[in-house]
């Protein structure tokens, strides 16, 4: 059952639209959570929006939005004077130009929504839209607002429907020379190169996310599996990573390591084929039987 539509709006090509609705591509909510908890009660913890100088509580219909100018200062807005911003359309996603799918920096890009025609009004036109972008292999670009701001938004063909993925805009990246400027220039010798290469190699595999594992959340739940059962709760020792004094020596040990434990993967038998069937010859044999 797909989730609550996140947005429901349009789709525009030039003078081609159709209604669509976005879903949100990923999800938190099969995460553990907690709540806040007073330990000597055993209730749970409930925050008030207060007055920060009078302390007094103060009801929702009388909180507005402000903007800092001083100490203590703030420009008050008004709901309505934030609607007032000129956005062209708040229900349409226009799109305004295709690009190639590699020029889109990593930093760019936040979140993901998967796109679907919504009723099936839109659907020959949602089709036409979504397999030309397909067949030039590009990524669209438009614009689209939620909760009152303005996006840009990437859209490009995804099996029988589109991904949509927001893109930041260029003052909410930072600058990779404040982080990387302090890093010095190593000349590195080719056979460290050489060793710290064949290790990537001997590691090389294909993206398969089915195989992540999060040990974390595993934990998390194993914890309160004992701690529902009344079971002690230890901490485990924490194994201090072996200290390396030569660099080299390192490598050496690491390709050794990387070359035993290869070995041990090519002997240990494995069995891809999938589990027969039981098909029409297997019941007659039976049934002859």
């Amino acid at each position: 059952m797909a989730p609550r539509a996140y947005w429901k709006g349009y789709l525009k090509l030039s003078l081609v639209s159709c209604p669509v609705a976005l879903y949100p591509a990923t999800s938190e909510r099969e995460k553990i959570s907690f709540h806040q908890i007073n330990k000597n009660t055993g209730n749970r913890i409930k925050y008030r929006k207060v007055d920060a100088e009078t302390g007094d509580e103060v009801e929702s219909s009388d909180i507005i939005k402000g903007y800092q100018v001083g100490k203590g200062e703030y420009l008050q807005l008004e709901p309505e004077e934030l609607e007032a911003i000129a956005i062209e359309s708040k229900r349409t996603i226009e799109i305004d130009e295709f690009v190639p799918r590699k020029e889109i920096d990593e930093l760019y890009q936040n979140n993901p929504y998967y796109i679907v025609p919504d009723g099936e009004v839109g659907q020959q036109a949602f089709a036409v839209i979504r397999e030309a972008i397909r067949q030039e292999g590009m990524v669209a670009i438009g614009k689209v607002v939620f909760t009152s701001r303005e996006h840009i938004i990437a859209l490009e063909a995804r099996g029988k429907g589109m991904m949509g993925m927001t893109l930041r805009y260029p003052y909410e990246v930072r600058k990779e020379d404040e982080c990387f400027d302090d890093i010095e220039d190593e000349k590195i010798p080719k056979d460290m190169l050489e060793l710290a290469t064949h290790i990537v190699a001997s590691k090389a595999g294909h993206f398969e996310p089915e195989r992540f594992e999060d040990q974390y959340e595993d934990a998390l739940k194993e914890l309160l599996k004992k701690k529902q059962s009344g079971e002690r709760i230890e901490a485990p020792r924490e194994r201090e990573p072996s200290k390396v004094v030569n660099l080299m020596d390192a490598l050496r040990r690491s390709v050794e390591t990387e070359r035993a434990g290869g070995e041990r993967r090519k002997s240990a038998p494995r069995d891809h084929r999938a589990p027969k069937k039981a098909g029409r010859s297997n019941a007659r044999a039976k049934k002859a039987g």
